[in-house]
């Protein structure tokens, strides 16, 4: 278990952040988040959603309702972004 303050981790933990296969995850401002929905034309209701709990976002301090940008390596494609929005969870 994981204690506020501790960089210690338990023999089962890991920095998620540091895994080889962990994708980068970044929060939107307000600002940000209105370009990419006007960009895209819809609405926050339409994004795919993140649960609050994911690991992935833990040292974001995202909170419901914002948007996550996170940005995946491919081999093909370079580098492609996606959008979700936190949901409760």
């Amino acid at each position: 278990m994981r204690v506020a303050g501790c960089n210690k981790l338990d023999k089962n933990e890991f920095e998620v952040t540091k895994h080889v296969l962990y994708s980068k995850h970044k929060l939107l401002s307000e600002k940000e988040t209105e370009e990419i929905l006007k960009r895209f034309g819809i609405t926050k209701k339409e994004l795919p959603s993140i649960k609050a709990s994911d690991l992935g976002i833990s040292t974001l301090k995202a909170k419901v309702g914002n948007v996550i940008e996170i940005v995946r390596k491919s081999p093909t494609a370079g580098e492609q972004k996606y959008y979700r929005v936190v949901i409760d969870g």
